[in-house]
C-alpha cells in the first residue's frame, strides 16, 4: 500500500493506513472470513490501474452463531512506484448483506 491509501466501506468513514490493520485483525479475530473474488477488469493507463471484481463474502461469528453473507463490486486503484511496483492506492467496495 501507498503511504496516503484511502479504503472506503459501505456506511463508514474513510480509513487510512494506520487504521487498516486495526480493523482487519479484530475481524479476523471475531469471525471466520471467507472471500471469493471474481475479476471482472483490469484497465492500466500509465502510471495508474485499476481493476473491478466482484466479491462474496461469508462472515461466520467465532463465538458460534450463524454466518452473514455479503456481496458486492470492488474497484481498487493501484500506483506505479519508480521501481516498477505496484502499490494499492485506492480500494472501494460496495459489499451489503445477501437477501435470503
Amino acid at each position: 500500500m501507498v503511504d496516503d491509501v484511502v479504503f472506503l466501506n459501505p456506511g463508514q468513514a474513510p480509513l487510512g493506513r494506520d487504521g487498516f490493520p486495526v480493523g482487519f485483525s479484530v475481524a479476523h479475530q471475531q469471525s471466520r472470513i471467507r472471500c471469493i473474488s471474481e475479476l471482472e477488469e483490469v484497465v492500466i493507463v500509465g502510471e495508474v490501474a485499476y481493476t473491478m471484481c466482484r466479491d462474496s463474502l461469508s462472515v461466520t461469528p467465532r463465538a458460534g452463531g450463524e454466518a452473514t453473507e455479503l456481496a458486492g463490486h470492488r474497484i481498487t486503484i493501484y500506483r506505479k512506484q519508480p521501481n516498477g511496483r505496484w502499490l494499492l492506492a485506492r480500494d472501494v467496495n460496495t459489499l451489503s448483506p445477501v437477501a435470503s
